[in-house]
């Protein structure tokens, strides 16, 4: 391959405290070429790009920008030097219009003075006509999908014609139409000449769009290869060091009797209507279909933190009413949900903090204080089972990887000690190592008689995993499948029923 280097990175180090984030990582990527970035939550690959970035300061090692060498001091001197970066996590002022958000800190003016509006609504419909893009420009952030807000993203980075873009995980919340979409902007910005990093946990996409792979473990570089000549079986063997050779664990729990009764449950401020099912003791049940079909709302339903309009939900025989959280909590019930930046973590806490703060009645002494030795054991017993890559508990937990965040939380509703542990996409943006993990927690949970509710939208996840699986399709329950003799296609079909 002749073409050009744009951008080299030469053994790249950083250490924070207690933990080497970098040790010695070098990465290159060539002129018109998509180069993927792959490894486990924490294995340091949105920290390589945030050194690229301005946003952390390396302590060691060499970048170069076109065989220059650069030091950006923050991402604005990184965008005006043509390296723009779509975040996971989408940071936008939700309040302003469209293109607002595109040319903030950069508006068009007229002799200095005013911005001038009508070059800014023109300059953005250029870049929105050239990328396929159909949003309107005066539209307010906050009142579109997160799947239009990151085409805003996009736009925005192309707008300063970057020479590299850095996509970090830019599928997961988008429709399989929508990431089609995506890939034509990647592959035209590509053709254009663009160096593309691609960093994301989903291999088919990665062999599909990715001229170049790149796989890191424990914040060192494992290899760097031609994507044509990669496997799956191979990217995971690379990322993993071990052979993943059953991607779920043994299924080992056996269902018991009655446990959760759900009768006619019917939303008042969404779709959901007339949903009724049952689930056994130690049962693992899916929950399928497709976005908006109704699954999130059965869950928040159940817990109480939706409205419901009608309904009746029984445990163990016996009428539990759910109204709000807390009482959901007494009843012995726990949700893990979807948005964990948004509603799962306290960050600004540490990790001790967002492990026990659901369950402090535990650790109450002489009805008022919390003891200290009690909540240590706990977050022990928690950074153990769940495998949590943390320097110490004290650490605050916005610095973990996605992945670890999300096995912090877990473990905070595992200390609940529910009967009933709700689910939400409980592994969505974690790699193949931590997945692994997060499924045997969830059998070990139902060999001791739980019930585990789990809406994934990964079918195999729903297939390797659950013992049941229910179809929800336009807020209704569409059927229920067998998790053992069912296919992907029949849920599919069922999961079309009502939309």
């Amino acid at each position: 391959m002749g073409q050009e280097v744009l951008l080299q990175m030469t053994d790249i180090c950083k250490e924070f405290p207690g933990v080497k984030a970098l040790d010695h990582v070098s990465l290159t990527v060539k002129k018109g070429t998509v180069h993927a970035l792959m490894g486990e939550n924490g294995a340091g690959k949105s920290t390589l790009m945030k050194c690229l970035f301005g946003i952390y300061s390396k302590d060691a090692g060499k970048i170069e920008l076109e065989g220059k060498e650069v030091n950006f001091k923050n991402s604005r001197e990184a965008l005006n030097n043509g390296v723009a970066m779509v975040h996971q996590e989408l940071n936008q002022a939700l309040k302003r219009n469209v293109m607002d958000n595109i040319w903030l800190g950069r508006y068009p003016m007229t002799a200095g003075i005013m911005v001038n509006e009508h070059k800014m609504l023109e300059d953005t419909n250029k870049i929105f006509e050239e990328l396929g893009i159909a949003v309107d420009p005066k539209r307010i952030m906050s009142t579109m999908p997160v799947s239009q807000r990151q085409m805003v993203e996009i736009a925005k980075a192309v707008s300063y014609n970057s020479k590299i873009i850095v996509f970090d995980e830019p599928t997961s919340s988008l429709t399989e139409e929508e990431v089609e979409h995506l890939f034509k902007i990647i592959n035209m910005l590509r053709d254009r000449g663009c160096g593309i990093i691609y960093i994301s946990h989903k291999m088919a996409e990665i062999l599909r769009i990715a001229d170049e792979v790149t796989v890191m473990r424990d914040g060192t570089w494992i290899a760097t290869e031609p994507a044509e000549e990669l496997t799956t079986d191979k990217i995971i063997r690379l990322m993993v060091g071990r052979e993943l050779t059953n991607q779920f664990p043994p299924k080992t729990n056996k269902p018991g009797e009655v446990a959760l009764e759900v009768e006619h449950l019917t939303a008042r401020y969404s779709l959901l209507q007339d949903v009724s099912f049952k689930a056994r003791k130690g049962e693992i049940v899916g929950l399928a279909g497709l976005d908006g079909s109704g699954r999130t709302e059965t869950l928040e339903n159940i817990f109480g933190v939706a409205t419901r309009k009608d309904g009746l939900i029984k445990l163990d025989g016996k009428e539990v009413k759910n109204r709000n959280a807390r009482e959901s909590i007494k009843n012995g019930f726990a949700l893990l949900t979807e948005e964990r930046r948004a509603t799962g973590i306290f960050g600004i806490l540490n990790i001790r903090e967002n492990t026990v703060i659901s369950s402090l009645k535990k650790h109450k002494r002489a009805g008022f204080y919390l003891s200290d030795k009690s909540m240590e054991k706990d977050t022990a017993w928690a950074i153990d089972a769940m495998h949590i890559k943390t320097p110490s508990q004290k650490t605050k937990i916005r610095s973990l990887s996605g992945g670890n965040q999300q096995k912090v939380i877990l473990g905070r509703w595992l200390l609940t000690e529910p009967e009933v542990l709700m689910l939400d996409e409980p592994t969505r943006g974690i790699d193949v190592g931590a997945k692994y993990e997060i499924y045997q927690l969830i059998i070990d949970l139902a060999n001791k008689g739980k019930v585990v509710l789990m809406v994934s939208s990964e079918m195999p996840e729903l297939l390797g995993v659950c013992d049941r699986i229910l179809v929800m399709s336009g807020g209704r329950l569409a059927g229920e499948v067998d998790a053992k003799n069912t296919t992907q296609e029949e849920i599919m079909s069922l999961a079309a029923k009502y939309v």
